[in-house]
């Protein structure tokens, strides 16, 4: 009986320290869901990494609100710009902030919240460039991020304008600005709030796109995600308590 005795207790000492640790007991259902986020941190000043290593940026301060807000514990993959929507098609994360833009093409395949953020597009160009205008760029290399809406709207601005120059699609910003300067890009077209954040840092020039108004930057979402909803009401109040203009005025150029 002792030996019995001494069995069960020590299952019922294995049982409460499993408890302890479970995610599906009563115990860890205490702790806060996870929110998986993905993003892709080169994009300054919504997302980048700081000198020590942290992700920062408009978009990592909005998610953490929308989290917090949500009752979510974030926690945010890194991952090439391109390869933010097929991991929302494959369920690996739960949303993306990335200073992705709404676009029609985009809506295909994804769903977007309400826009929180609209920067516009800009070239950017070696110090003391002749090129100031889009017809400038004729007979010349143009860079762009690969799977951004600038790539789009530069092929756009070559069909609608007629403008023949070449593109040339790299992986990030960072890449286009060290293209520009060692001479192998004649510009590089991005979003402006980006772009403005390069000049401060290094001595270029630039001009701003008059063709297009591009789409506005939204959360994007799998294909009929159940937090849209809650996180455009987040958004809401965001806009309303004067948050978002907090993360504008943190973040952000005052220069339009």
């Amino acid at each position: 009986m002792k030996k019995n005795a001494l069995v069960l207790g020590l299952l019922a000492s294995a049982a409460l320290v499993l408890g302890a640790c479970g995610g599906d007991t009563e115990a860890g259902s205490e702790k806060k869901k996870v929110l998986e986020m993905g993003t892709s941190a080169e994009f300054a000043p919504f997302e980048s990494r700081n000198p020590q290593g942290e992700i920062v940026g408009f978009d990592i301060d909005l998610a953490n609100y929308i989290a917090d807000e949500l009752g979510y514990e974030l926690e945010i993959t890194d991952m090439k710009f391109d390869g933010l929507i097929g991991a929302l098609q494959n369920d690996r994360v739960d949303l993306v902030l990335a200073g992705m833009s709404a676009t029609d093409s985009r809506r295909k395949n994804v769903d977007f919240s309400t826009e929180y953020n609209h920067s516009g597009e800009m070239f950017i160009t070696p110090k003391g460039s002749d090129v100031t205008s889009i017809e400038d760029l004729e007979g010349l290399t143009v860079g762009v991020q690969l799977g951004t809406i600038q790539e789009e709207g530069a092929k756009k601005i070559q069909e609608e304008e007629g403008i023949d120059f070449e593109l040339k699609a790299l992986d990030d910003s960072g890449a286009l600005i060290q293209e520009i300067l060692s001479g192998r890009i004649d510009a590089a077209y991005m979003d402006k709030e980006a772009a403005l954040g390069y000049l401060a840092q290094q001595d270029l020039d630039a001009f701003d796109d008059p063709t297009t108004s591009s789409p506005g930057m939204a959360v994007a979402f799998p294909k009929g995600s159940d937090l849209v909803d809650d996180v455009n009401e987040v958004l809401a109040k965001a806009e309303e308590s004067g948050f978002l203009k907090e993360l504008q005025d943190k973040w952000l150029s005052e220069e339009k």
